[in-house]
């Protein structure tokens, strides 16, 4: 057998199982505990789609001065998140405080995934095949 040929094989076998793999990397979003209600919604829609994206999520709530003697209220913003986000994520470390920061872990939920890839093919299917219908009969 070629060396080269041998060489060759390999490396595209190496390619081909790269291409296949998931990267699946850990995000991460910060609030604060006085957000507004744009911000918050802006932040958890960013979430939501890292999460779609196979990503995981760290959400770190950073308390400042005083702010950190009242812990509930970075307790209150995470499960507004993970109520928000029941549909899509999974709780994969409850929240903790560490030093000054609360931090939480959301993972993506698997039917989840199976749904957003259902609805691309249905959005991708959808128009061209009622076209090439309508082609077909004129």
């Amino acid at each position: 057998m070629d060396y080269g040929k041998f060489k060759f094989d390999e490396a595209q076998k190496a390619k081909e199982s790269r291409r296949k793999s998931q990267n699946v990397g850990v995000k991460e979003m910060k609030y604060r505990p006085k957000i507004g209600p744009g911000d918050f919604d802006t932040k958890t829609r960013l979430v939501e789609k890292f999460l779609l994206e196979g990503h995981k999520v760290k959400i770190t709530i950073m308390f400042r001065g005083r702010e950190s003697a009242h812990p509930e209220l970075g307790k209150k913003i995470l499960d507004r998140i993970v109520e928000k986000l029941t549909d899509v994520a999974k709780v994969e470390s409850a929240a903790k405080l560490d030093g000054r920061n609360m931090i939480m872990v959301l993972g993506p939920e698997r039917k989840a995934k199976a749904k957003v890839a259902e609805a691309k093919t249905d959005i991708t299917e959808g128009p061209s095949a009622a076209a090439s219908e309508s082609l077909q009969e004129g």
